[in-house]
């Protein structure tokens, strides 16, 4: 997948929709390496564009903390989900858990593994302060905050062709309805209203996840993470379902929508070659429309905007959805000296202008507050505009598929597809997700 790398073409840090974490090398080992008995260990993920500057932040730290140092391992994705299960499964974590939040995260709480923060976070308002606050969503389980945001936020948006726009006659949607007008408009001129990489099926979960929130705000699906029986049954869910259908029947999307792949980037080639007016995907799609699509983007051919509102909904149209951040919690098992060690890194390190200034070059937006004046060049609009969204939105969502637990994940995504196939029935769907709440 390469929806979880930026402004990059990496994949390194997309694949995971269940969350993962870093790792320690030996059976409750803190010392990792490092030297004096505050030293900590630290696993991530390598490659571009994240490695380089997690390995920037230990080497900071080391330097102004000799006797406390921060030994960091890298491992590519799948070795690294596995590497991180094995290790908590035989009490044998980090110091420090990376990971994308939710439901690994509340699979990590559960299972006693990660430290409460929340206390400490209050005791340090000043670095809480620095951090974007819907970053934090993805971080809370039952209320209470286990884990602290870092690097990036990654939100999805609703990006269309200028030039196609202008070639019809018609202005971008305000509203839902606008959505649905332009629908016949585009089909009538032989352009696919929108591209869809359907095959993929976690690009279709975008639209579901923006339309529940439109129609009925962000309670649902809280109901349905928290682990309500029955949270799937709200009204808003099967109106939303019958909503995304009607879509398909509509012909919204590219003929063969079901057959497009996301990982050939088929359905940003459609959007910028002009074949598909609007595609609703994650803020990384700017990155490759810039390097693959010539000078579409260099020529301002690209626009963007959050998801419009639905006539009548009752949800915020500021909140957004996607990757609200990354995350780092402190594992339980370590010391106490090794907990404060990573306390410390979390409030100096990891808060810095450094840090702020690194995530940036990454072509990311950080999930630390004032990098506004950090955006220049030919991305500064754009940045802006996705910080914009993230630091306003009252809620940042967080993926579905990386909220729930990966048992749940793999059946939703399962029955999405279904869904636009029209193979099964809104409520087919809804008693099917039903039946994997809380496992």
């Amino acid at each position: 997948m390469k929806r979880r790398s930026f402004l990059t073409l990496s994949a390194g840090a997309a694949a995971g929709a269940a969350l993962a974490a870093c790792g320690n090398e030996g059976p409750g080992d803190d010392s990792g390496g490092g030297s004096g008995s505050g030293a900590a260990t630290y696993w991530s993920l390598s490659g571009e564009p994240g490695q380089p500057y997690r390995q920037a932040a230990a080497d900071r730290w080391n330097k102004a903390n000799p006797d406390a140092k921060i030994t960091p391992t890298f491992f590519q994705n799948d070795a690294y989900k596995q590497k991180i299960k094995t290790a908590l499964g035989a009490n044998q974590a980090p110091t420090m858990i990376w990971g994308w939040g939710g439901g690994g995260l509340k699979s990590y709480v559960e299972a006693g593994q990660v430290e409460d923060l929340t206390d400490w976070l209050s005791q340090n308002a000043a670095v809480k302060d620095k951090i974007l606050p819907s970053s934090f969503g993805a971080a809370t389980v039952d209320g209470k905050i286990y884990a602290m945001p870092v690097e990036t936020v990654q939100p999805i948006v609703l990006y269309y062709n200028k030039k196609v726009f202008d070639q019809v006659g018609v202005q971008p949607p305000q509203t839902y309805g606008d959505i649905l007008a332009l629908i016949p408009k585009f089909n009538a001129k032989g352009i696919a209203p929108f591209s869809l990489a359907g095959q993929s099926r976690w690009t279709n979960m975008m639209w579901l996840e923006f339309m529940l929130d439109r129609q009925a705000g962000s309670e649902v699906f809280d109901n349905v993470f928290a682990g309500k029986q029955g949270a799937w049954s709200d009204p808003a869910v099967l109106d939303m379902l019958t909503k995304v259908q009607d879509l398909v029947k509509q012909n919204a999307f590219q003929k063969g929508f079901a057959s497009t792949v996301a990982d050939t980037n088929a359905d940003q080639a459609l959007l910028y070659t002009g074949k598909a007016a609007m595609m609703v995907h994650g803020s990384w799609s700017y990155g490759i429309q810039k390097a693959n699509g010539g000078k579409f983007v260099a020529d301002g051919g690209l626009g963007w905007m959050n998801f419009p509102p639905i006539d009548g909904g009752k949800g915020d149209p500021t909140n957004t959805v996607g990757n609200p951040g990354q995350y780092l919690s402190i594992s339980s098992k370590a010391t106490p000296e090794a907990k404060e060690t990573a306390k410390k890194f979390f409030s100096t390190t990891l808060v810095d202008d450094e840090e702020k200034a690194g995530w940036v070059k990454s072509g990311g937006v950080p999930v630390l507050k004032g990098a506004d004046s950090l955006f220049t060049g030919d991305d500064a609009t754009f940045l802006k505009d996705m910080a914009a969204i993230a630091a306003g939105a009252k809620t940042f969502a967080q993926s579905w598929d990386q909220a729930l637990s990966p048992t749940a994940a793999e059946v939703l995504l399962d029955n999405i597809a279904k869904l636009f196939q029209l193979q099964v029935s809104p409520q087919q769907w809804v008693d099917n997700m039903n039946g994997v709440i809380g496992k």
